[in-house]
C-alpha cells in the first residue's frame, strides 16, 4: 500500500501541477483574448490562416494558447514595416446615421439591383471597420463644423466655430500645415464650398455662418475646390465687393461655372462654383434634363479633383463630401436622402476604380454625425407589408425641399391641390386628416403635434410619408450615435475600433507629414 499510494500522489501532484499550469495558460489567454478585443476585431478577419472558427474549435480541444501567435498575424501582404502613404482620400457622407447604409443597401437592390459600394467595402477581409465618438466641445451632439473642425484641427471646439477652441485662441487647419510642406489638397462637396465640413480642413472662423470670411482663406492653400457657393466669391454677391474669382484667376486657378467646362478642363488648379448655393439634391436632379446638363455630379466631381491630385507627383490629401444626406435628414425627406446616399456611393464607387492603381493611397469612408435616424418599421400583419411599403420610395420624383418651395410660392394653395402635388411628385395619397394638418401648418396655424421637433411642415410630411413607406424619423436635428468608419490601403488599421474624432487629424499628420 505503501508504494502505491506514494505513486498515487505523485499522479495527483502532476494532474495538480498540470491543472494549474492550464489555469495560468488560459489566465494568460482571457488576458491577450480580451486585449485583442479591445483593441478591435479586425485581426479575426485578417489573420486568413487562422479563422474564428478555428480559434473556437483550438479553445474546444484546450489549446487556446496556441491560438495567440495566429491572432497577432500581419495581414494579408502587411509587414512589420510602416507602408508609406502618398495620398489620402477621405470621404464624408454628411448626417449619416448608421442604419443609412442599411436603407441604402436595400433600395440600391431595389432600384439598382446592386450591392452599394459601401456594403462591399465592409465585406472586403482587408479593409478596417469602426465607429467614431463625434462630440463637440460644448455638446455630445455636434454639428458640421464642430465635427470638421476636430478631423482638421485636432481638438475638439463648441458647435457653430471653425477651428477656434472655446477660449477663443486659434488652431491650424491641417490643410495649412500640409500645404506648407508641399502636400496639395482637395476639397469636394455638395454644399457650397465654403460650408462647415470642406471649411473644417482648411480655414479658421468664429461662425461657420460667416462663408464671406471663409472663402479668401482657400487662395493658395487648397489646389481643387469644388461645389456650390459661387455667392461668396462673386464681386456682386459679397459685401465687400471683393471679386474672388479674379484673386483666384492670378493666382493659376481655372474659375468654372458649369459641367461642361468642367469635363473639358486640364487645368491642375481648378475653382469650380456650380450654383449660388448648394447643389441641388440629386432626387431633383436626377429628374431635370436641364440640372444634368449644367451641374456635375459628385461622382464626376470626385473624380476631377482625384485624377488632378494622383497625377500630380505630389503628395495629398482630398476632402469629398455628400453633404446633402445631412440636409435631406434635416427635412425628413427619405427619397432626397437615399438619392444623395447613392449619389455618394457612386462616388466612392469611382474612386475605388481610380485608385486600383494606387497602392500608396488610403481611403477613409465615414459620417461627422447622424441625423434624425431614418430607420424601417415593420408594417402589416407579421410585417409582411413592409417590402411593398418601402418600395414606394422609388416612385418619389422631388424632394421635400422642392416640394416646400412649390408651396412657399403658391401661398394660397387649397387642401386638394397640395394632394394632387403630393400625388404627382411622390405617387401617394395622403389620407384627408393629413391632407388637412399639411395645410394648416404651411398657412402657419398651429397644429396638434406633442413634438417639437416635428411642429414643422416637414416634421409631419415625414411622419405622413411614413404612414405610407414605413420610415420613421427621431426628430428633425443631428443625434448622438458614433458614425461608421470603414478604411481600405495603407495603414487603413489605424482606422479601426472605436476612434475619438481628433484622431483622425492625428492620424492625417503622421502619414503626411
Amino acid at each position: 500500500m505503501g508504494d502505491s499510494s506514494k505513486g498515487f500522489g505523485n499522479g495527483t501532484q502532476k494532474k495538480l501541477r498540470v491543472s494549474s499550469l492550464s489555469r495560468v495558460m488560459q489566465k494568460q489567454t482571457c488576458i491577450k483574448l480580451m486585449q485583442i478585443l479591445k483593441n478591435g476585431m479586425e485581426s479575426f478577419h485578417k489573420a486568413r490562416s487562422f479563422g474564428r472558427r478555428d480559434l473556437l474549435k483550438t479553445i474546444a480541444l484546450g489549446g487556446a494558447a496556441a491560438a495567440i501567435p495566429a491572432l497577432h498575424a500581419e495581414p494579408s501582404g502587411g509587414s512589420s514595416e510602416r507602408k508609406k502613404v502618398r495620398g489620402i482620400v477621405f470621404m464624408v457622407s454628411d448626417g449619416m446615421s448608421p442604419g443609412v447604409l442599411t436603407l441604402a443597401e436595400a433600395f440600391s437592390q431595389l432600384t439598382r439591383q446592386r450591392s452599394t459600394r459601401w456594403w462591399q467595402l465592409y465585406n472586403q477581409p482587408e479593409s478596417a471597420r469602426g465607429l467614431m465618438d463625434n462630440a463637440a466641445a460644448n455638446s455630445l451632439v455636434t454639428d458640421s463644423a464642430a465635427a470638421s473642425s476636430a478631423w482638421g484641427g485636432g481638438e475638439r471646439v463648441n458647435n457653430g466655430s471653425i477651428n477656434i477652441r472655446p477660449d477663443g485662441s486659434e488652431l491650424t487647419p491641417i490643410a495649412k500645415i500640409l500645404n506648407d510642406q508641399g502636400t496639395k489638397i482637395g476639397l469636394v462637396t455638395t454644399a457650397t464650398i465654403t460650408h462647415a465640413t470642406p471649411a473644417g480642413f482648411a480655414t479658421v472662423s468664429k461662425s461657420r455662418g460667416d462663408e464671406d470670411h471663409i472663402a479668401p482663406q482657400y487662395l493658395n492653400r487648397v489646389d481643387v475646390l469644388l461645389g456650390g457657393g459661387t455667392g461668396h466669391f462673386s464681386a456682386d454677391k459679397r459685401l465687400d465687393k471683393r471679386d474672388l474669382f479674379a484673386d483666384f484667376s492670378k493666382a493659376g486657378y481655372e474659375v468654372l461655372h458649369d459641367r461642361d467646362a468642367l469635363l473639358k478642363s486640364r487645368s491642375e488648379k481648378l475653382l469650380g462654383t456650380f450654383t449660388n448655393g448648394h447643389l441641388p439634391f440629386s432626387l431633383d436632379r436626377q429628374h431635370s434634363e436641364e440640372l444634368r446638363a449644367k451641374i456635375p455630379s459628385l461622382e464626376e466631381m470626385a473624380e476631377a479633383a482625384l485624377v488632378r491630385l494622383l497625377g500630380s507627383g505630389s503628395p495629398f490629401l482630398l476632402q469629398i463630401e455628400g453633404a446633402r444626406i445631412d440636409h435631406a435628414a434635416h427635412l425628413n425627406d427619405i427619397g432626397g436622402l437615399l438619392a444623395d446616399q447613392l449619389a455618394f456611393d457612386d462616388a466612392l464607387s469611382r474612386v475605388q476604380i481610380l485608385l486600383e492603381k494606387h497602392p500608396d493611397v488610403l481611403l477613409v469612408v465615414t459620417s461627422d454625425h447622424g441625423n434624425a435616424n431614418p430607420g424601417l418599421n415593420g408594417t402589416g400583419v407579421s410585417y409582411a407589408d413592409t417590402n411593398s411599403c418601402f418600395a414606394r420610395i422609388a416612385r418619389f420624383r422631388a424632394s421635400h425641399e422642392k416640394l416646400l418651395e412649390q408651396w412657399n410660392v403658391q401661398k394660397g394653395t387649397k387642401a386638394s391641390q397640395i394632394t394632387e402635388m403630393i400625388q404627382k411628385q411622390m405617387g401617394i395619397n395622403l389620407r384627408k386628416e393629413e391632407t388637412a394638418a399639411l395645410f394648416e401648418i404651411v398657412a402657419d396655424h398651429p397644429v396638434l403635434e406633442w413634438s417639437e421637433q416635428m411642429s414643422k411642415p416637414e416634421g409631419l410630411l415625414g411622419q405622413f410619408l411614413g404612414n405610407h413607406t414605413g420610415i420613421g424619423w427621431t426628430g428633425t436635428s443631428h443625434t448622438s450615435d458614433p458614425t461608421l468608419i470603414s478604411a481600405i490601403g495603407p495603414e487603413c488599421q489605424r482606422f479601426s475600433g472605436l476612434m475619438k474624432n481628433t484622431e483622425v487629424f492625428t492620424q492625417f499628420r503622421e502619414l503626411l507629414g
